[in-house]
């Protein structure tokens, strides 16, 4: 329970938590997770380890710093002022994604723009007379490596996994705005209904891409190593579908929340919230639909 000035039974002016060992935790799970991360990656087997593990520690503090957020929202000690601020709060968290992935958009620009017409230009033919400006490249001698140090691959095309998942996303954006029109109406069986569907699209989203990626590796030899196209490639496409797999589970909780009866038409941030971001996620896929898989 946090710290608050109000008599009993009143919503609060504002409410002010008490000091909570989840932030520290948290942050301590994320690095346990990246610090895992770059060894696996760098051939180190326990480094497995510390990824899962630190995934179990980021699990558990969560569900309990939700869990507290939610039992002080359904205590009502949440104003109307500390609505605004969530608000606020989520509409900046959400800024910062779009900054995350104007970052590698903006590499992906930089590698087709700037950086290939200059490799390939009169200067650089002495020293890479085998190079040939073009994207995307598919193997040895060209844009992946010219000195053929990468393996020849094939590229992702749009069909038809991408193209699936496209009308996947976007069908989920539907039924989401529609579960939302029946939570204003008070139609709670029909939000979970529509609630539901949309959870199923996500995760079923989540699964397609997970048959692409073992598509990519086993069929197409596309990996992360494979020059520039596979680090664009695989760092784009692989955090929005992290960042789509973190929402499908906000949209869950919501999910289960609302089964249980929590939220109302008048008050329903945590719905709101949880939609804003994913119709991010579903423009971001727009983005990348088009530029990395047509373009």
């Amino acid at each position: 329970m946090g710290a608050a000035t109000h008599t009993s039974g009143a919503t609060p002016h504002y409410f002010i938590p008490q000091p909570s060992r989840h932030p520290v935790l948290v942050a301590t799970a994320m690095l346990l997770v990246i610090f895992g991360a770059g060894q696996w990656v760098n051939g180190a087997s326990w480094g497995k380890f510390f990824v899962f593990g630190g995934l179990a520690m980021w699990a558990v503090i969560m569900f309990q710093w939700f869990s507290q957020a939610i039992g002080e929202s359904e205590g009502k000690l949440y104003s109307d002022r500390v609505d605004v601020s969530f608000r606020w709060s989520m509409s900046w968290f959400i800024f910062s994604e779009v900054m995350f992935f104007a970052a590698f958009f903006g590499a992906l620009y930089w590698a087709r723009q700037h950086a290939l017409p200059m490799l390939g230009n009169l200067d650089h033919q002495v020293l890479w007379p085998d190079f040939k400006a073009v994207w995307p490249s598919a193997g040895g001698g060209v844009t992946a490596s010219p000195a053929g140090t990468v393996e020849p691959f094939q590229t992702m095309g749009p069909w038809p996994l991408p193209t699936i998942n496209t009308a996947l996303l976007l069908t989920s954006g539907v039924t989401l705005t529609i579960a939302h029109h029946a939570l204003l109406a008070n139609q709670r069986a029909k939000t979970i209904l529509w609630m539901w569907i949309t959870v199923i699209l996500g995760a079923t989203f989540v699964g397609v891409q997970a048959y692409e990626y073992m598509h990519a590796y086993r069929d197409l030899n596309l990996k992360l190593s494979s020059g520039i196209f596979g680090s664009t490639f695989f760092m784009l496409t692989g955090f929005h579908g992290f960042h789509v797999l973190v929402g499908m589970l906000m949209l869950l909780f919501i999910t289960l929340r609302i089964m249980k009866g929590h939220f109302t038409p008048q008050r329903h941030f945590g719905f709101e919230g949880a939609a804003w971001y994913w119709h991010f996620v579903d423009v971001v896929w727009l983005g990348l639909y088009i530029l990395v898989y047509w373009l």
